[in-house]
């Protein structure tokens, strides 16, 4: 009997392993990248029917939470923590102001800063979004120690590969 292409002589067992190995890395259910990435895409799934009745989008309740935890902040600090560029960030505050949640001025202090804060309406969506932790928590399936868990070692694995990308 003839050998197959892929059982030559050349190859030992170990070598054949070892690219056996290496072509199961390549699998897409092996790239924790895609396992990031469709963890956010779900997670945006369970985040739209909570965020549909404040009439906001995920990035635009991301603002919100920067601007409740300290309201008058610089569009450029905005963007600094929540990692968006002004190309990104521009047209989501456009569209908060439009709906009378925020309110975008030049910082007294120094024109060439645009400061965003909230409206009243802006302030009073606070209360409603309160149900809005409690629903991703369920969601999650998970208790709130293990939540703050794995949010830290999120984090820490984002300092990791921000630090290795510089």
């Amino acid at each position: 009997m003839s050998k197959s292409v892929s059982e030559s002589p050349s190859k030992s067992p170990a070598s054949k392993a070892s690219s056996e190995a290496a072509i199961d890395l390549l699998k897409l259910d092996m790239q924790l990248c895609f396992a990031v990435y469709s963890t956010a895409l779900a997670f945006n799934s369970v985040y739209k029917p909570l965020l549909d009745p404040l009439g906001l989008t995920y990035p635009q309740y991301l603002v919100m939470l920067v601007l409740w935890e300290r309201d008058g902040v610089p569009v450029k600090e905005i963007g600094r923590l929540l990692h968006l560029d002004s190309g990104t960030l521009t047209p989501l505050l456009k569209r908060l102001e439009a709906a009378g949640l925020v309110q975008r001025s030049r910082d007294p202090a120094d024109e060439r800063q645009l400061q965003v804060t909230l409206s009243v309406a802006g302030r009073a969506l606070r209360e409603k979004a309160q149900a809005v932790p409690p629903g991703i928590g369920a969601a999650c399936g998970l208790g709130a120690g293990a939540l703050m868990d794995l949010r830290d070692r999120l984090l820490a694995l984002r300092e990791r590969l921000d630090g290795s990308a510089s």
